[in-house]
């Protein structure tokens, strides 16, 4: 399990890109997606899969902004103290009924 307190994606992602200079790059060197993601906060973690967003929000809120890339956002307008399992269980079924596709673009239905 983890906990972010007083945490801002943004300052994660700086201190990652500070974390590799101070490496000692070769100048030019390009930084490649690999580097920085050793380099997070959650570096070993798996990406979430899912992210629930309370009290109707449509803004992810400076939150994991690198992980969440692929993530499905699943808005519900209960506020974070209100939320109980049968929320999360909604949240569950709206994810299982996705197509996750991880950037890629939808095969073609129907003949469209």
């Amino acid at each position: 399990m983890s906990v972010a307190l007083n945490y801002s994606a943004r300052l994660e992602l700086v201190d990652a890109f500070n974390r590799i200079l101070r490496e000692g790059r070769n100048p030019g060197e390009p930084v490649s997606e690999e580097d920085i993601e050793k380099h997070l906060y959650t570096a070993g973690m798996p990406d979430p899969d899912l992210l629930i967003r309370s009290s109707g929000e449509f803004r992810v809120s400076n939150f994991l902004l690198w992980q969440i890339a692929y993530a499905e956002v699943h808005i519900t307008p209960v506020y974070w103290p209100d939320f109980r399992g049968v929320n999360l269980l909604e949240a569950v079924l709206d994810f299982q009924g996705r197509e996750r596709r991880f950037g890629d673009i939808s095969p073609l239905r129907n003949g469209e």
